[in-house]
């Protein structure tokens, strides 16, 4: 069973603005206290954005769109919650456990609830030796099946960026660049890699998807890349040379499959100083105002 959190079933009810955000972020991947921290300025830049926030987790066996205070500070500081997959959803209910959902569940939970518009820090994508692990996130099959807008800043660059857009062109999932012709990189401005289509205006994204049903495309996510600005952005030559560390690191460890995307984003936090963690939150930030304007020029 879902739970839809008062506030936002009422906004929902009565056609107001919402913005889901996504729980992992809070439970796996910033420190403590730092993640409450960011947990609730996010929900707020939405809400002074003039939309309804709906942070979305797992509490107590309970899927919840829409978090109160006690369940968000729960989600922050237990040892227990699990990073929650869409598979892991049942799984993690039937058993009264707690989760903090990836990119996939949140759309799928959100899209279930009628949330039209996702903020998040970066979807996941095609991993650098998926030829021989098969390892690609799950978000982008979701992605390819729930029809909701997800603000992002790209995919992190430790993954396979261009196999990332390949596989989203094949999933006929549309990637809007704002402000941008070139797909951002999480941490950096720019990955490297053009985006197929621009949008330099909240009004020319809405434009998008207004068009969407009537062309019988709105069965898929639409991702709207919003980079961080230059000025804001991991010092690219920085950047470049951690990661570059990091894959040797990584291969003289013996780390490989899953274990490399964490053992890699440690090692930028690490090495970083934490300037990685901080862009991250920038990033957040500023995805979760862009969601809210966009939700609003929706309504």
């Amino acid at each position: 069973m879902t739970s839809i959190a008062p506030e936002v079933a009422e906004a929902l009810a009565g056609g107001r603005p919402v913005v889901a955000l996504e729980s992992t972020i809070i439970s796996h991947g910033l420190p403590r206290p730092r993640n409450l921290e960011v947990a609730t300025q996010a929900q707020e830049a939405v809400r002074e954005a003039g939309a309804v926030a709906a942070t979305v987790a797992v509490v107590a066996g309970e899927a919840r769109v829409g978090l109160d205070d006690e369940a968000l500070r729960e989600i922050a500081e237990r040892e227990d919650v699990v990073k929650c997959g869409i598979r892991d959803l049942a799984p993690v209910a039937a058993r009264g456990g707690y989760g903090g959902t990836t990119v996939a569940a949140t759309a799928h939970l959100a899209a279930r609830a009628g949330i039209r518009v996702f903020a998040t820090g970066g979807i996941g994508g095609v991993h650098r030796d998926a030829r021989e692990t098969w390892d690609e996130s799950a978000d982008l099959d979701t992605l390819a099946r729930v029809g909701i807008v997800v603000v992002c800043a790209g995919v992190k660059s430790i993954l396979d960026v261009p196999a990332t857009l390949e596989r989203l062109e094949t999933l006929n999932v549309t990637v809007l660049g704002y402000g941008t012709d070139r797909f951002p990189g999480f941490y950096l401005t720019d990955s490297g890699h053009p985006v197929p289509w621009r949008a330099d205006t909240v009004e020319e994204i809405a434009g998008v998807l207004r068009v969407r049903e009537g062309l019988g495309t709105e069965g898929s996510a639409v991702v709207v890349a919003n980079p961080l600005p230059a000025d804001e952005q991991l010092d690219p030559v920085l950047h470049d040379r951690v990661l570059a560390e990091g894959l040797i690191a990584a291969e003289a460890a013996g780390v490989s499959g899953k274990d490399v995307t964490p053992f890699l984003l440690d090692h930028l936090a690490a090495e970083t100083h934490g300037a990685s963690l901080e862009a991250n939150v920038r990033l957040v930030l500023g995805n979760a105002r862009l969601a809210a304007q966009i939700a609003i020029e929706l309504t």
